[in-house]
């Protein structure tokens, strides 16, 4: 549509964070219907059905800011100064300001200000109301944490959450520099003992045998709760939850009831059981439905047995049930969710608005999760603790989503703006855009708050993991959201408060001592990655990405603060992208025409020249036409000497596998999440190929190392 938008229209836009223009992939201004920036605007709010509410739902906006007097959320870096930012009705702006901040160790700070000090100060007349608008400055030094502030100004309180947060994040003094580490997702990860797909006792053992090899970071797909049944869904990327694990990673034969449950020993050891654990072990694709129905019916005989024994273990549940209230709640929904058989969305008003009774769900399925959240917190514990025993960092992934159905959106609903999707613009890549299908945070409500959820669920991953990759991080800073029912075409970008979310990754790094990575790949604002420099937050370098056939430099510079690899879950593994043979699957899936593959082709047969070139002239290579295998070494072999703090590898690409994890933008159309790796663990871990090339890595990046500290 043309660049004209009623003036007040653009302005209730503003007041919402929406913006009303935005650059596309090719440099082109795109403009969002009038149809679509409403129903934005509605979701997040605004109460407005017709561009006829404009104007009254301008005047009322206008006057709510004003009235909040103080921001819900203020940020004070580096343990102050900190800057209040003040919108007062005159009438109150008499004598002093007093004011009170509880501390997160529940001590107080008190003091007393007055309005000679309030900077910058101005009138407004809103409603008929004459208010001052100016910034306080309190100079207290406020030790890092979460803080409540109460003002007391002419007789009335104004409260506000205070993070006081370092300006950067932390860093990980036990891994020396230069660390180079494996990416594996952990159900492709299956070993002889597992029951068709890998679990925390595989992802223990994959850290045990690369500790040996030098390796310091093991990486892995979210581990988060997940739909296996009814309604199914196991892409990691759209849990259940973000606040819960995943039991289809329970290793049974670890739990402690197992050794003492004959029933169970017998269940597992029975020739149907052990058939249909064979099945599983021989599909090329993890079974995620069959898989967790064996090990649900394992827990099931396991917590029959807990409950019949009543030992010291029975008693340890229940103090880890009463721990964590959250749990039991958790347990309830899931147990809803099978009894009910249909969304939550769909269930009667009083337990679609969060309130379950008994007669909503069956007490035993309710124990089973409860149990099931026991024992995969006690597994994730132990991984944790071997972990920190062998000096080697896991490395989790936030996802940017949850499932629309799941239990976070259920609960937590305050946080989230249900009528609209996150997706993504049109690009060369997705012609049309995505809609990814999972409803965004509510920006305001989010602060208001005090972005209780977005800590706890920082918190849930920070407490196993060193490194924690963040997923879409420009969503900190805004997110292209989508109308529901509406096309890619027709999404908007919602700005949030990138520095209230990057004080609360400041302060939970240091409070966990964990790193925080970035994903920050693809069109990605150039004020995004500034913002991730100055807060000394790593960022990613993937190199098929990064080969620009057109320079000098062929793969660009790698930046020190980064996590460098060849590719990611999301990308084609080395082989196929050298092969091609993921143009010929975007062919396939209608996402290239005839002219657009031999565009492709020759633009990669560019790319692939210009690699090798650069890797003979650099000595990486020798002159003979180069092998897949040769090429690997090669490029793995430069990005080894680069300076980035993390090199990743993914080890499915050391044997040269085509088929990737994921092929973004299908659904049905390629089996997702779900390919097994081609060899069993006991098996990766004898490959000669594989030690060669993981052998030389840790040389190298121990050489770059060492001179780096000399």
């Amino acid at each position: 549509m043309s660049s004209k938008l009623p003036v007040l229209l653009r302005s209730l836009a503003r007041f919402y964070g929406v913006q009303t223009a935005y650059y596309d992939s090719h440099g082109h201004v795109r403009y969002p219907s009038h149809d679509a920036l409403i129903a934005v605007l509605r979701a997040l709010g605004a109460p407005v059905e017709h561009m006829d509410d404009v104007p009254l739902a301008l005047h009322e906006r206008e006057g709510n800011i004003w009235r909040r007097s103080i921001e819900p959320v203020s940020v004070a870096w580096g343990r102050g100064p900190l800057k209040i930012r003040l919108r007062v009705p005159l009438d109150l702006a008499e004598g002093s300001i007093h004011y009170e901040i509880l501390l997160e160790n529940k001590d107080r700070l008190t003091g007393t200000s007055n309005w000679n000090k309030v900077e910058r100060l101005t009138r407004k007349e809103v409603d008929g109301v004459v208010y001052l608008r100016g910034w306080l400055t309190l100079t207290d030094k406020l030790p890092f944490g979460y803080h409540h502030l109460r003002l007391i100004i002419g007789g009335s309180s104004f409260e506000s959450l205070i993070i006081s947060a370092p300006w950067h994040a932390s860093s990980l003094p036990n891994i020396r520099p230069r660390a180079w580490g494996v990416f594996f997702p952990l159900y492709a990860l299956q070993s002889s003992e597992s029951w068709g797909a890998g679990d925390l006792t595989d992802l223990a053992g994959l850290a045990e045998w690369t500790r040996k090899l030098g390796c310091e970071v093991v990486a892995t797909l979210p581990l988060l709760s997940a739909f296996l049944e009814q309604p199914y869904e196991p892409s990691p990327y759209a849990p259940v939850s973000r606040l819960f694990w995943n039991e289809f990673y329970v290793d049974v034969t670890r739990v402690p009831e197992y050794m003492d449950c004959a029933a169970t020993r017998s269940l597992v050891s029975s020739p149907d059981f052990q058939s249909q654990i064979g099945a599983l072990r021989s599909s090329s694709l993890v079974n995620y439905d069959q898989g967790m129905l064996l090990k649900r019916k394992a827990l099931e005989e396991l917590l029959r047995h807990l409950f019949h024994e009543r030992s010291e273990r029975f008693t340890a549940f229940y103090r880890f049930v009463n721990s964590r209230p959250q749990v039991e709640d958790y347990a309830e929904f899931r147990a809803a969710v099978e009894t009910q058989r249909k969304p939550w969305r769909e269930w009667t008003d009083s337990a679609h608005a969060g309130v379950l009774n008994p007669g909503d769900y069956r007490e035993e399925v309710k124990q089973y999760h409860l149990y099931a959240q026991w024992v995969v917190h006690e597994q994730m514990e132990a991984l944790a603790e071997k972990m920190g025993r062998l000096e080697t960092a896991l490395y989790l992934d936030l996802p940017l989503g949850v499932h629309r159905d799941g239990y976070d959106v259920w609960r937590e609903s305050i946080f989230f703006a249900k009528e609209i999707n996150v997706g993504a613009p049109p690009d060369a890549f997705f012609s049309k855009g995505q809609n990814w299908g999972f409803p965004p945070f509510h920006p305001e409500r989010l602060r208001e708050q005090g972005y209780r959820y977005f800590i706890a669920c920082l918190q849930n991953h920070l407490k196993y993991s060193r490194l924690l990759r963040i997923d879409h991080i420009m969503g900190l800073h805004r997110l292209f959201l989508i109308p529901e029912g509406a096309e890619p075409t027709d999404g908007v970008y919602v700005h949030y408060r990138p520095e209230e979310f990057y004080a609360i990754l400041n302060l939970e790094s240091h409070k966990h001592g964990s790193v925080i990575v970035g994903e920050n790949l693809g069109t990605v604002p150039s004020y995004v990655n500034d913002s991730m420099a100055e807060h000394k937050i790593w960022g990613m370098y993937v190199g098929q990405f990064s080969i620009m056939p057109q320079v000098e430099e062929v793969l660009g510079e790698v930046s020190p603060h980064t996590v460098a690899s060849l590719n990611t879950h999301d990308t084609p593994t080395f082989a196929s992208f050298w092969e091609g043979l993921d143009i010929d699957d975007r062919l396939d899936l209608g996402l290239l025409d005839d002219n657009g593959v031999v565009e492709k082709r020759a633009e990669r047969h560019s790319q692939r020249e210009a690699l090798v070139h650069f890797l003979k002239t650099r000595g990486w290579m020798k002159k003979e036409i180069p092998s897949a295998e040769a090429v690997l070494k090669a490029w793995l072999g430069h990005l080894s000497c680069q300076p980035a703090k993390l090199l990743l590898i993914n080890l499915e690409d050391l044997w040269l596998e085509i088929w990737p994890q994921n092929t973004p933008g299908t659904w049905r159309e390629r089996p997702n999440w779900c390919r097994k790796a081609r060899y069993t663990f006991e098996q990766i871990a004898q490959m000669d190929q594989i030690l060669d090339i993981l052998s030389r890595i840790s040389n190298c990046r121990k050489k770059q190392g060492e001179k780096q500290t000399e």
